[in-house]
């Protein structure tokens, strides 16, 4: 089901997938800059998380709805992403436990946004922490930032950030969780994966007290650790 919202920026369009049974939480998803919902490790997430009894959100912002072809600045992907959710919780969409994330760009707006959302979790695939080659231009303040239970799906050779580097940034930080995971920084060579991960840390999510730290132990062979 699909529905549009409006906000600021022009319409922005969601897609909803229900669980079969009782809802244990809802996971709003965006995506990132060169793509839209359904790339194969967001498709493979919202599976996997409706499967296990999440309501899943999935957010095509404004200018994806529009047919445009290059992302608007930060500050105006926050605010198309804000009104959505806005309208969402108006609407008593945004039901149990709030989990809010995305891929790439839609992940860093998940952790801009989440404070002032109330999200109880954020969950970040292929965190872009770098352009490719750059590591002085980090964003690490952006991850670094979240104060809610965070867990991070990123490809064991992504150009944009590796689980090294990823690691790094997170150790010590409480209720950060990283998984490493086969492929670059599309995800796309073993979905199936990611998915197993991102289900296993919203397992720990759903069992914790919203804003207490989520306890993850890993998702099986190719997946990590908690940072």
């Amino acid at each position: 089901m699909t529905r549009d919202v409006e906000t600021p920026l022009g319409p922005a369009r969601v897609t909803v997938t229900e669980p079969a049974g009782a809802v244990v939480g809802t996971l709003v998803l965006g995506h990132g800059a060169g793509g839209g919902i359904g790339s194969a490790d967001l498709a493979a997430v919202t599976a996997d998380a409706a499967a296990a009894g999440w309501r899943v959100l999935g957010v095509e912002q404004p200018w994806r709805v529009a047919g445009k072809r290059i992302a608007p600045a930060p500050p105006r992907l926050d605010e198309g992403w804000t009104a959505v959710l806005t309208a969402l919780r108006d609407d008593d969409r945004l039901t149990g436990p709030l989990v809010v994330g995305g891929r790439s760009a839609g992940a860093r707006v998940a952790c801009r946004t989440a404070a002032a959302l109330g999200a109880d979790a954020v969950l970040c695939l292929a965190f872009p922490l770098h352009p490719p080659g750059r590591p002085e231009r980090s964003r690490a303040d952006e991850l670094t930032a979240v104060g809610v239970p965070l867990g991070v799906v990123q490809g064991e050779r992504d150009a944009f950030g590796r689980p090294e580097e990823l690691a790094a940034v997170l150790t010590g930080q409480p209720g950060a969780s990283l998984y490493t995971v086969p492929g670059d920084h599309a995800l796309r060579r073993s979905p199936g994966v990611v998915a197993l991960a991102a289900v296993d840390w919203l397992a720990g999510v759903a069992g914790a007290d919203p804003g207490d730290p989520a306890e993850v132990s890993g998702a099986g062979a190719g997946a990590g650790r908690p940072a």
